[in-house]
């Protein structure tokens, strides 16, 4: 039969490099070009699309762009050598990047076309060998690049003579032969720290730039003939590019061209280590614990350093109100405004509430009977791959749009963020944002101690961050530092307890001790705790295993006491500055000034930085402090500008705003808060999403933000444990993420694409190390 769209094939053009082909997976769920139907790729906008009976979403992407041309792509293995359902895949890694792999090296790829004409041969054959969406992500991703510094092209090696052959050398302190970094001012060779994969180390490398301040140092059995190598600066304490190495190296009698790799880079061991590490699969008495599958148990595959994203993607799929607002699809996908699904939020959202939630893809993973039946290898699922998820949710964002390590508390807000700014551009679903079971404020109580006057102020926030003390009893039989156990109950008191502080009494008009007490405004239906256990070691936050121990029966009950009340009967408010000098405290976050000062930073310091970062949180102020530490005004007084006389927001920046979807109140506030800077506005507004903006006054009381207080006052609040996100490893940017999730009266652990049931004994101990603890209202 002829085509009856014939004559539009002539408008049809291969996919450029500028183009993300969905060649592998349907854009609106999980069904792959591995399913017994395949896939259907459009050939206009190459959109990817299932042909299940009861999805077919290609079918819908038909209907609703009208686009006719498809191939329908299907994947099967060829034959090949039976593998260990444990066995790990064979690495072999020159940098920090993905290597493309063939895939008609070990797959059949089948292809028919709905129409057939003309140029239709070529144009399949493009979308079929281009690069597939997932890894031209994944590359882009991955590939890290290096740069010089002024350390490194300040260099200026002495000539000191040849140092020993590779085979030959050795630390100068110790007797390694191996992991030797050479010193690129003196010569000095001495041992990195010890590594993952058993090689050693002493950090005698490190105690010699400590000693002489040569910052400097290449790794030796990293150097290339093409003259690259692991060059690591300690003054930046980041890896580095070295544009003259090889006129550097040959101060010391190295040849680059006569060179030979033979030990593997610090990128390759952090790949490697991302790809195998594990948190134990095994219970209290060695068995390895249980696989379990079906609705709700479905794993996600590693993209290599994203299980800080699967942990938190696993956590909040496990709630009620994540599962009702995005498990089901089909009415959206039929009206989804956005040209592709892979540019939807919204899209994307529900494409994993049906893979995690549906049990379609929680099935063990087909390894041959031969393999499973002989006892030797526990079979695991394949797990699904949120690459598009993670592509669309990142996007734009400096940090998670790639491929490093990050921390699993951050994300987490991230995605909170994104979902409510999605809200806001589209009112049907901002009523219906699932975020806001996470949303509570607090109550900012501040007190004269000689006039008595008060101030209250509201901040709204969806995370309990607390501190908790660190307090060493001593070393284990490997010298690491123990801790004394902290109890939950006790970290929370002290966040809620009073604190003295030195302020500028607009009523006695001097300089006075004053009172603050934050408390609970109301209570979420969701309480996310952020357990902070760090601290600064050579400026970089270090992670520490400090045991903190939840309440019995994983029960967090909150009385009366923790509830601020507002303005008390007898309490009188304190005035408006009248243009005398007002104390910034009172103005700024205090639950972020108070994790800053923990940390060891000087008060101004702190207050300069939040001021900087639109009074924000913690992190992004910490990141101002590390790249201001240098300024010569860094540690000069403020210049507090009273309320009277700060500048108001002009027309034409509160319209700007307004054009991008904020009020007029917010657009004022952010404003104010951010001294009049665009930008900085732009940024405070993004990370309060809550905050509807005030009136004119700079105080916000209880009695005009009474109503828009989001959760629920009603007490006791009391909460069990829901899940808990644990980390392992020296920093919260490296490492490994796993998610504890409590599944009727069972726990269930989720380490990527294993998911099994947990024994009770890892879950107690586990419990005192996590990271977040997610409590649901009962």
């Amino acid at each position: 039969m002829t085509c009856s769209h014939i004559d539009q094939l002539i408008r049809l053009q291969p996919p450029k490099l500028s183009h993300s082909v969905h060649r592998e997976e349907c854009t609106q769920c999980f069904d792959d070009q591995d399913f017994p139907q395949g896939i259907d790729v459009c050939l206009i906008c190459f959109n990817g699309g299932c042909l299940s009976d009861e999805r077919h979403h290609a079918l819908t992407h038909y209907q609703k762009s009208g686009h006719q041309f498809t191939v329908n792509v299907k994947r099967k293995p060829k034959p090949s050598v039976n593998k260990r359902a444990d066995e790990e895949p064979p690495l072999k890694m020159t940098k920090l990047a993905i290597v493309e792999e063939h895939e008609e090296d070990k797959y059949e790829l089948s292809t028919a076309v709905k129409c057939w004409k003309c140029k239709i041969n070529s144009l399949v054959s493009s979308v079929i060998h281009s690069m597939s969406s997932a890894r031209q992500s994944e590359i882009k991703a991955w590939e890290e690049e290096f740069f010089p510094c002024e350390h490194t092209l300040a260099l200026q090696p002495a000539s000191t003579g040849p140092i020993q052959p590779s085979g030959l050398a050795q630390c100068s302190t110790c007797d390694l032969k191996q992991n030797l970094w050479l010193c690129l001012t003196c010569g000095s060779l001495g041992c990195g720290r010890a590594q993952y994969g058993g090689i050693g180390g002493n950090g005698h490398g490190l105690a010699h730039y400590e000693q002489t301040s040569h910052p400097v140092s290449v790794k030796l059995g990293t150097i290339t003939p093409e003259g690259s190598a692991d060059i690591y600066c300690y003054a930046c304490n980041d890896a580095r590019l070295d544009p003259e190495l090889a006129s550097h190296l040959a101060m010391f009698g190295i040849n680059v061209a006569t060179q030979e790799k033979t030990e593997k880079s610090m990128t390759e061991l952090q790949i490697e280590h991302n790809l195998k590490y594990d948190f134990s699969l095994l219970s209290e008495d060695g068995k390895a614990l249980q696989p379990v599958f079906g609705p709700g148990l479905t794993g996600l595959k590693n993209l290599g350093n994203s299980c800080y994203m699967a942990s938190v993607l696993q956590t909040v799929f496990a709630l009620p109100a994540f599962q009702n607002r995005y498990l089901g699809a089909k009415e959206h996908a039929e009206t989804c405004p956005e040209p592709l699904p892979s540019d939807c939020v919204e899209c994307q959202m529900h494409k994993i509430a049906e893979g995690l939630l549906s049990g379609r893809y929680a099935k063990p993973a087909n390894y041959s009977q031969d393999v499973t039946d002989s006892g030797n290898a526990v079979v695991f699922q394949d797990g699904l791959k949120p690459s598009g998820f993670k592509s669309l949710i990142g996007k734009g964002h400096e940090e998670f749009s790639t491929m490093r390590q990050q921390d699993s508390e951050e994300f987490f807000g991230h995605l909170v963020n994104v979902l409510r700014r999605d809200g806001k551009k589209f009112k049907d679903r901002g009523e219906r944002d699932p975020t806001q079971i996470f949303a509570y404020a607090t109550e900012q109580r501040l007190q004269c101690t000689q006039c008595k006057q008060v101030r209250y102020r509201i901040d709204f926030t969806d995370v309990l961050s607390i501190t908790v003390p660190a307090l060493e009893k001593g070393k284990d039989v490997d010298g690491k530092t123990q801790y004394e156990n902290v109890q939950l109950t006790s970290c929370i008191d002290a966040l809620f307890a009073p604190e003295a502080l030195d302020y500028s009494c607009p009523s006695c008009d001097k300089r006075v001790n004053a009172l603050k007490q934050a408390s609970f405004a109301s209570f979420p239906s969701v309480l996310v705790v952020h357990a902070k256990k760090f601290q600064l070691v050579n400026w970089v936050p270090a992670k520490l295993d400090i045991p903190l121990l939840v309440p019995q029966d994983d029960i967090l009950e909150f009385g009366k006491s923790y509830l601020g009340r507002g303005l008390k009967k007898g309490e009188k408010e304190l005035p408006e500055d009248k243009g005398s000098v007002q104390a910034s405290e009172p103005q700024l976050n205090e639950t972020a000034l108070a994790q800053l000062q923990t940390m060891g930073f000087p008060l101004i310091r702190c207050q300069k930085a939040l001021l900087a970062t639109g009074n924000g949180d913690a992190e992004a102020a910490m990141e101002w402090l590390f790249g201001h530490m240098d300024d010569s005004d860094i540690d000069a007084p403020l210049q507090p500008i009273s309320s009277s006389s700060a500048p108001e927001p002009s027309t034409d920046q509160i319209n700007m705003l307004g054009d991008m979807g904020f009020t007029s109140n917010q657009a004022k506030k952010a404003l104010r808060e951010t001294g009049g800077d665009m930008e900085r506005a732009v940024e405070w507004l993004f990370s309060h999403p809550d905050d509807l903006g005030d009136s004119d006054s700079s105080a916000t009381t209880v009695k005009s933000t009474a109503k828009e207080i989001p959760g629920t006052k009603d007490l006791p609040a009391r909460y069990r444990l829901k899940a808990f996100i644990s980390h392992k490893g020296p920093s919260l940017h490296s490492g490994h993420y796993v998610a504890h999730i409590r599944i009727g009266e069972d726990w269930v652990l989720f380490n990527d694409e294993k998911v099994v049931k947990a024994d009770c004994e890892s879950v107690k101990e586990l419990k005192k190390l996590a990271y977040l603890y997610v409590f649901e209202k009962i």
